[in-house]
């Protein structure tokens, strides 16, 4: 296939495929516009006054419903519907934000204050974007639900399913490389360390539309690498799952799980020829 047939292939098949706008490149705009708006620790301006906020909103109301309009598979409630819905949960949302940066703060020793939380905490940027996402999810938007957080996930390395549903305050620290799954379900008041998996136990395509991923309930920790897998796996309140821990089955409420790590220790005689690993 020489040069001038592969162009005419690929335009063929651009102009089945491309959406009106670039709706990943845009998904990605609006969600640092609303981050700005929200909290000017985002802003790479100066801080607005009421005035210029309720223009941005306008503004940004205008171009979330021409984004819906061009997303493939478009819902079939108007997109100017769908985003004066979403307008009305923002304050709520606005709220519960700032109790998941004021419970990071908290729990955090290493944070000297909820600013900093803002500003700098990953985990933070990924519950944002989250929650934004999920409102949309609710409102049945396909696919910009899911462009918002795979956003969230390049930035942070936190990947949460805009399906998820999260209470309020979500402490991630540190953050990198947790999974949540589409199906999860977590209380309030939960803490979740790096490396964490709230995963299925079968990836079935026949599954889609069951419960696969776990039930995290109120007050819980779940430390570094800790996996949880399964729909009919609930974690009770109050519980610690330690780190490194497989979980595929319910525990009770007040319950901690660990792994033991067994530890031998040697004399110096039988330190010579010892296992010497090279990496």
């Amino acid at each position: 296939m020489d040069m001038k047939e592969l162009a005419r292939s690929l335009g063929q098949k651009r102009a089945l495929h491309s959406p009106i706008l670039p709706v990943k490149a845009e998904s990605h705009r609006i969600a640092e516009e609303m981050l700005e708006i929200l909290f000017p620790h985002f802003s790479r301006g100066r801080h607005s006054g009421p005035g210029e906020i309720e223009s941005r909103l306008a503004a940004l109301q205008v171009r979330i419903v021409r984004l819906l309009k061009a997303i493939p598979h478009a819902p079939d409630t108007p997109a100017r519907d769908i985003t004066d819905q979403f307008f009305g949960k923002l304050p709520s949302l606005y709220d519960n934000l700032w109790l998941d940066a004021e419970a990071i703060n908290r729990g955090d020793p290493a944070s000297e204050n909820v600013e900093e939380v803002v500003l700098a905490y990953p985990g933070f940027l990924a519950i944002a974007i989250y929650r934004i996402a999920h409102e949309f999810h609710l409102l049945d938007v396909p696919i910009f639900p899911r462009l918002l957080t795979e956003y969230a996930h390049q930035l942070t390395g936190v990947d949460i399913h805009p399906g998820a549903r999260i209470g309020t305050p979500l402490f991630i620290d540190h953050g990198t490389g947790i999974v949540i799954g589409e199906t999860t379900t977590i209380g309030n008041n939960v803490k979740l360390y790096q490396g964490v998996t709230l995963g299925a136990l079968s990836v079935e395509k026949t599954l889609a539309n069951t419960k696969r991923h776990p039930t995290i309930e109120d007050n819980v920790i779940i430390y570094a690498q800790a996996v949880i897998l399964g729909g009919n796996t609930v974690i009770g309140h109050d519980s610690v799952i330690g780190g490194n821990s497989w979980v595929t089955k319910s525990i009770p409420p007040f319950s901690y799980v660990y792994q033991e790590v067994k530890v031998i220790v040697r004399t110096p005689d039988e330190t010579n020829g010892g296992v010497d690993f090279v990496i």
